[in-house]
């Protein structure tokens, strides 16, 4: 007898309707039979069956099999580590399931071994088409715990990274759903785009990628002497690019029969389903977390959450560009509202202090120390908790805090958009072609950093 029929029968006898297998098992005889198995050399472990059976296909009336096919994870559209296994009767498919995790990153492990600063360089990683819109969020939920407020400039600067952020996002996004419909050019053409973007972004934080530019109390430093002069040259020129842009999928006829019906999604759908972000408000839902509960100022400029009615793949490529649009003016606004003034709050006690103050000045070496060295550093008081949601590129990102009084955080949970987001994609492909399948997935910009928990 195995060791977990032995413990199955222990945990069951002299009990009528004794469990008859694993999932039958209590929490506590669970625990206790993973203990057992712990200790028993033999046990080998039980291999998962796969989710479609190839040897139980039902034959149709001509002879024919059912076919099951990987998507993934090594697959051009699939943009990222993500696996879809298709059961397909011809090209029609009749069942879709999806595969997460593939990048083995543990984020939200990560929190509970660093400190809070040193987890600012993490939440670059989890979407890295825009980092900043993450070390933002992230930013926001501990200045919130610790109830303190940026200067006024930092939350400035804050709104118009994002924003500048958001546009690099959806343009690269609108650019691979082009591709993916065989529209080459416009992949080439959001690529140059966005790495005139990147050119901005390196100028202020220093990297291109993945910035951790935000600090807890502010930023990492100010922007560049003429930040403002590249901030509008960019509103002067990239208006121009979106228009053209535009202008080469609308009234494309290929372009428009491969989107427009496919994956359509209802409002009532979207909301069941906890979609965000532009996905959501394609189906007609004028959510925007900026407008329901408003942070940085946003409330401070006059912008719109843009919609569409339709909710398939086509209104949401129409979607993402009306949000750029949206983008521009926020940026246009923010910049006229550009204070002067400091980029971090003035406590030393929860803000690093600068390079070149730690080197010449022995107070600021002493901060400097106390932020670093385990032991000391912020920490929120014991059973403080949060939660704060910002309006990413992708929809909600919410990160959810819990402290126990020292420097490392007892628990972080994160709510990524994109989770959400791809969960709806078996639903969306049920019954459609094969082709649909790829024209779908590449709307929804499912980003495979935010999907691994």
């Amino acid at each position: 007898m195995s060791a977990s029929t032995q413990v199955i029968s222990n945990q069951g006898a002299g009990t009528e309707g004794s469990p008859a297998s694993l999932q039958d098992l209590s929490p506590r005889q669970v625990e206790k039979l993973q203990q057992v198995l712990a200790e028993d050399p033999t046990y080998v472990g039980v291999k998962s069956e796969p989710r479609f059976f190839t040897s139980e296909e039902e034959e149709d009336e001509f002879g024919g099999k059912r076919m099951v096919l990987n998507m993934g994870p090594q697959h051009p559209a699939t943009h990222g580590t993500l696996r879809v296994m298709l059961q397909l009767e011809g090209e029609r498919i009749l069942h879709a399931d999806t595969e997460i995790g593939y990048l083995h990153t543990g984020f939200e492990k990560l929190a509970e071994y660093m400190t809070y600063h040193q987890w600012v360089t993490v939440t670059d990683r989890m979407n890295y088409m825009s980092a900043i819109n993450n070390n933002v969020g992230y930013a926001l939920a501990v200045e919130e715990m610790l109830q303190i407020q940026v200067p006024r400039r930092a939350q400035v600067l804050r709104v118009i990274l994002c924003e500048v952020s958001r546009i690099a996002d959806h343009i690269l996004c609108s650019g691979l759903q082009g591709m993916d419909m065989g529209a080459f050019s416009l992949m080439l053409w959001s690529f140059e785009r966005r790495e005139k973007i990147y050119d901005i972004i390196e100028a202020v934080t220093g990297a291109r990628l993945t910035t951790s530019y935000t600090r807890i109390g502010g930023l990492f430093r100010d922007v560049p002497a003429d930040f403002a002069d590249m901030m509008r040259s960019f509103l002067r020129e990239f208006p121009t690019f979106v228009d053209e842009f535009e202008g080469m999928v609308m009234e494309n006829r290929i372009f428009e029969d491969r989107l427009k019906g496919t994956g359509k999604i209802s409002a009532a759908d979207a909301v069941s389903w906890g979609l965000s972000g532009p996905i959501l408000r394609a189906s007609g839902v004028p959510y925007d977390v900026r407008k329901a509960r408003p942070y940085l100022g946003y409330d401070r400029y006059d912008f719109t959450a843009p919609t569409q009615s339709e909710g398939d793949s086509w209104a949401r490529l129409m979607q993402r560009i009306a949000e750029i649009r949206q983008s521009l003016r926020i940026i246009e606004q923010a910049l006229e509202d550009l204070p002067d003034g400091p980029v971090c709050v003035e406590n030393k006690k929860l803000v690093l202090p600068e390079k070149a103050e730690v080197f010449d000045n022995i107070e600021s070496l002493i901060h400097h120390f106390k932020l670093i060295m385990f032991g000391h550093g912020i920490a929120p008081p014991r059973s403080a908790e949060t939660y704060f949601a910002t309006e990413a590129p992708n929809g909600e990102l919410g990160f959810y805090i819990v402290a126990d009084g020292d420097m490392i955080p007892y628990k972080i949970r994160v709510r990524p958009p994109s989770i959400y987001n791809y969960a709806i994609f078996p639903t969306l492909i049920r019954g459609a072609l094969v082709s649909d399948a790829v024209a779908v997935l590449s709307s929804l910009n499912v980003i495979a950093g935010e999907l691994d928990r």
